[in-house]
């Protein structure tokens, strides 16, 4: 006995091959096709009717008496192959759901991910590549069994219900991101989550604009518009290639931005609009409004030149972009920047 599902295929297989046999042998005393095939299966599944032709002869006799031992000795262990695929599955699904239920429980400070869409499988994949816990909650049953597959914790529900937050340890949780598709369920699965921990920090994902106010107003602590974001992206290669490619461009710079973010420091891009506040301005003067807490690190010129390490007297142009390193999310912020 190997594994069930090659027990499976290879007794269908087997109960295959003595139904084609045995029906070309029955052809070949002279029966059609019709009655040959039906007679093999009554003959198989040892239904017990009446034969469809008498057996009269030897030939025939020893065409029936084969097929009865193969087949018979075919269907029984078909289905004990089947029997075992089903009880075996039946278990390993219920000792795995406490296994994980069990390592659930265990966690503390970990984060909730709602939702193993696009957004949610490219977020637990960093988190995963991050040493991060985390707990997948998802409602429907083919993204719940691919994250399963992936090994992830996952718990399957909807994460608007407050047993179902609870059972991915909401409680315990140190964050919570909720990125579905739809703004109304992200909103609501926010309330929730504040309402049954006040300290846990939320980041949540809007779609449209308008969204971002009533998930800050539902509890959230950051909102995430991913449209926005690529946009934006979009339009820093555009603008700025050679200071886009500096940016995200490498696996050595993406390396370089984990190691930041590990100090605490973000690394971004920045327009310099015309008529804002930084167009006009020297470096020196925007680092020292800023207290410290972002730094001009390079400066590309509306032209396409790109300034490294740029001299501090060096005045921001209009359209210029402005690569800064700074603390935390004031990067992405601006932070104590003048806003441009």
């Amino acid at each position: 006995m190997g594994s069930p599902v090659r027990d499976l295929v290879a007794g269908g297989c087997f109960v295959l091959t003595v139904v084609v046999l045995a029906t070309i042998a029955y052809r070949l005393a002279g029966w059609s096709l019709a009655d040959a095939f039906y007679m093999v299966i009554m003959t198989v599944y040892t239904v017990g009717y009446s034969e469809v032709h008498p057996i009269d002869t030897g030939l025939l006799r020893s065409i029936t008496i084969v097929t009865i031992v193969l087949g018979c000795t075919g269907m029984i262990f078909l289905t004990g192959a089947l029997v075992q695929f089903i009880t075996l599955n039946q278990l390993n699904q219920i000792f795995g759901l406490r296994r994980m239920n069990t390592q659930i429980d265990k966690l503390k400070d970990h984060t909730i991910v709602c939702g193993f869409g696009r957004i949610g499988v490219a977020l637990t994949q960093e988190l995963r590549a991050g040493g991060a816990d985390f707990v997948v909650l998802e409602r429907d049953d083919a993204p719940a069994a691919q994250a399963r597959h992936f090994g992830y914790l996952c718990v399957q529900g909807d994460a608007t219900d407050g047993a179902v937050l609870r059972e991915a340890g909401v409680m315990r949780a140190h964050t919570l991101a909720t990125v579905l598709p739809n703004d109304a369920a992200n909103v609501f699965i926010t309330l929730r989550a504040r309402g049954l921990n006040p300290d846990i920090e939320i980041i949540a994902r809007g779609e449209l604009p308008g969204t971002e106010t009533m998930l800050l107003q539902a509890g959230a602590n950051k909102v995430v518009l991913p449209t926005h974001i690529g946009a934006e992206r979009i339009a820093e290669l555009i603008l700025y290639r050679e200071t886009a490619r500096l940016i995200r461009g490498t696996p050595r710079m993406r390396e370089f931005e984990q190691v930041l973010h590990s100090l605490g420091l973000e690394l971004e891009l920045i327009e310099a609009a015309q008529g804002g506040k930084l167009a006009g301005r020297t470096i020196e003067s925007v680092e020292q409004e800023a207290n410290g807490e972002v730094f001009i690190v390079q400066l590309n010129r509306r032209g396409g030149e790109a300034i490294t390490d740029p001299d501090r007297k060096t005045v921001i142009g209009p359209g210029d972009g402005v690569v800064i390193v700074g603390r935390g999310a004031k990067a992405r912020s601006l932070g104590g920047l003048p806003r441009a």
